[in-house]
C-alpha cells in the first residue's frame, strides 16, 4: 500500500513538472509580446520645464501707444451766452497690450496686426528685463500679422515649425502676457484645423484651433509644439465673457513664413489673383452638378477679363485640384492661390458640364479688396413654393439698385416659413438663373419649380454684385 501512495506521488510530481515546463515554453512569447506593447505606449510626458526655459526667452510683451483726439464735452452746451463758445479739441492716450515672437537673432519680431494698428510708439519688452523701442518694417491686415524690428543682436529665435503637419490631438503651448499679469505658459491641444471666424478682416483665414487658454495680451504670442517648435501666432478668441473659454485661434506658421519674408523685403505682402469668386460645395449643391462626393471649389463668378476668364473657366465650373492637389474647399483654394506669387502658372483641374479637365492660367496680382453696396428691393408676382415675391429686373431698376446686371427676378418678399427662407435667400437678391437656365421673367421660373420633383432646386443669385450658387429643397 505504501508502494502504490509513494507511485501515485510520483506521477503527481512529473505532471506538475510537466506542467511548468509546458508553460515556460509559451511565457517568453507572452511576455515578449506584452513588453513589445508597452514599448510602443509613448511615455507620459510630465514637466515641459526644459523645453520652456529655452523657447520663453523668445517670446516678448509688445506695447503701443496713439493719441486719440476727441471734442472736450462743454458742460453748460445749450444754455445761453454772450458770443459763441467752441468746444476746445483734447489729446487721449489709447494704451495697447500684446505679445510677439523673436524670428530672427538681429531683432526681427512677429505679432499681430491688430496689436500695432494705429500705433504711434511701440515698445517691447524682453525677458530680460530690456525695454526697446521698436519701428513697424510692415503689416498685413488681410493675415492679420506684422514684422517690427527692435535694435538688438544675438537674441533668442523661436524656430518656425510646419504647421501643414500639426494633427488634430498634438499637444501645443501657448506663451504670451495675458492681461498684462507677465509671460504665462499654457498648455492645450490642437482641437481643429483650417478654421474661419470672419471676427477680423477675414480675408485669409486658416486658423489652428486650440484650448490652450489664451486671454487678452496673448495676441501676437507663441504656439509651439512639444518639439519646441513656433507652430502659430496666437491672434483670436471666441468667448461671450471676453475670458478663455477653450476656444482660441493660431495664424498658422506656413502662413507666417510668406508673409514675414514679404514684409522684412518690401514692407507689403503681394498675393496671387485667380480672378474668380468661389463659394463652398454642399450635399445639394454636388448632386446638382453632378459631383459624386462633396469636395472642391464652386465658381460662382468670373472677372471679366481675369486670369480665370483667360484660361476658358466659367461660372458653374467646379475647380477640383490645384496643381495637381486636391482642393478640400473654396476657403483652402482662396488661401492656396493667395499664397502663390503673382505671374505663377498654376494648373487647374475643374469639373465642367459634368466632365472633369485640366487648364492652366498664370495668376495676377491681387488688388485691394472694394466693398460693394447691397441691393435694395421692391415688390410684384409670387413663386408659391419657393415662398418669395419677385418682380422683373428692368435697366431702370437695375441702376436705381445699383446692380451691374440687367436681366433677373428681384426677390421683393420673402416668406420665414418657405423653401427660399431657409436656403437663405433674402430681399433684394437677383435670380439670375434656376437649373443653369436664364431667368427674365416669372414664366422661366415657374416651370422649372413644377418639374423639378425630389431634386434641390439650383439658383444662381445676384446679392449686391456679387453672385452665389443656392440650392432650394421644395416642402413636401
Amino acid at each position: 500500500m505504501q508502494i502504490i501512495r509513494h507511485l501515485i506521488l510520483a506521477v503527481v510530481l512529473e505532471l506538475s513538472l510537466s506542467a511548468c515546463t509546458t508553460a515556460k515554453l509559451f511565457t517568453p512569447a507572452s511576455t515578449g509580446s506584452e513588453v513589445s506593447s508597452l514599448n510602443r505606449t509613448p511615455a507620459l510626458q510630465t514637466s515641459y520645464a526644459d523645453l520652456v526655459d529655452r523657447d520663453a526667452p523668445a517670446v516678448v510683451t509688445v506695447r503701443s501707444e496713439r493719441r486719440v483726439r476727441v471734442p472736450e464735452q462743454f458742460p453748460f452746451m445749450g444754455m445761453p451766452f454772450l458770443g459763441e463758445v467752441q468746444p476746445r479739441p483734447q489729446d487721449r492716450i489709447e494704451r495697447g497690450l500684446g505679445s510677439g515672437v523673436i524670428v530672427s537673432a538681429d531683432g526681427y519680431i512677429l505679432t499681430n496686426d491688430h496689436v500695432i494698428e494705429g500705433a504711434e510708439d511701440i515698445r517691447v519688452e524682453l525677458t530680460d528685463n530690456r525695454t526697446l523701442p521698436a519701428k513697424v518694417i510692415g503689416s498685413d491686415a488681410p493675415s492679420d500679422l506684422a514684422v517690427l524690428k527692435i535694435d538688438a543682436s544675438y537674441l533668442p529665435v523661436l524656430p518656425l515649425g510646419n504647421s501643414d503637419q500639426v494633427r488634430v490631438g498634438d499637444v501645443v503651448l501657448a506663451i504670451g502676457n495675458p492681461l498684462g499679469v507677465g509671460q504665462t505658459v499654457t498648455m492645450g491641444i490642437i482641437s481643429a484645423k483650417g478654421r474661419q471666424t470672419g471676427i477680423s478682416d477675414g480675408s485669409f483665414e486658416d486658423f489652428l484651433q486650440t484650448d490652450a487658454p489664451i486671454n487678452q495680451g496673448n495676441s501676437g504670442g507663441a504656439l509651439i509644439n512639444t518639439n519646441g517648435e513656433l507652430i502659430g501666432i496666437n491672434s483670436q478668441i471666441i468667448s461671450p465673457s471676453g475670458g478663455n473659454i477653450g476656444i482660441g485661434f493660431a495664424v498658422p506658421a506656413n502662413m507666417a513664413k510668406s508673409v514675414i519674408a514679404q514684409l522684412t523685403k518690401s514692407g507689403t505682402v503681394r498675393r496671387g489673383m485667380l480672378g474668380v469668386t468661389v463659394q463652398p460645395v454642399t450635399s445639394d449643391l454636388a448632386s446638382s452638378l453632378g459631383l459624386s462626393d462633396v469636395r472642391g471649389a464652386l465658381i460662382s463668378s468670373v472677372q471679366h477679363g481675369g486670369p480665370a476668364d483667360r484660361a476658358g473657366v466659367q461660372r458653374g465650373d467646379v475647380i477640383l485640384a490645384l496643381n495637381g492637389s486636391p482642393v478640400a474647399d473654396s476657403n483652402a483654394l482662396r488661401n492656396q492661390i493667395a499664397n502663390t506669387e503673382p505671374g505663377s502658372e498654376v494648373t487647374l483641374t475643374i469639373l465642367h458640364d459634368k466632365r472633369e479637365q485640366q487648364i492652366h492660367a498664370k495668376l495676377a496680382a491681387l488688388p485691394a479688396s472694394r466693398k460693394i453696396a447691397a441691393a435694395d428691393n421692391t415688390s410684384n408676382g409670387n413663386t408659391g413654393e419657393l415662398g418669395i415675391s419677385v418682380q422683373p429686373l428692368t435697366p431702370e431698376l437695375a441702376s436705381r439698385l445699383r446692380l451691374p446686371i440687367a436681366q433677373g427676378l428681384v426677390v421683393t418678399d420673402v416668406d420665414e416659413l418657405g423653401a427660399a427662407a431657409d436656403a437663405g435667400i433674402r430681399e433684394g437678391d437677383v435670380v439670375v438663373e434656376a437649373n443653369r437656365q436664364p431667368v427674365r421673367a416669372l414664366t422661366d421660373l415657374q416651370p422649372t419649380i413644377q418639374n423639378i420633383g425630389s431634386k434641390p432646386l439650383l439658383l444662381l443669385i445676384n446679392r449686391g454684385g456679387n453672385t452665389v450658387f443656392v440650392t432650394v429643397r421644395m416642402r413636401q
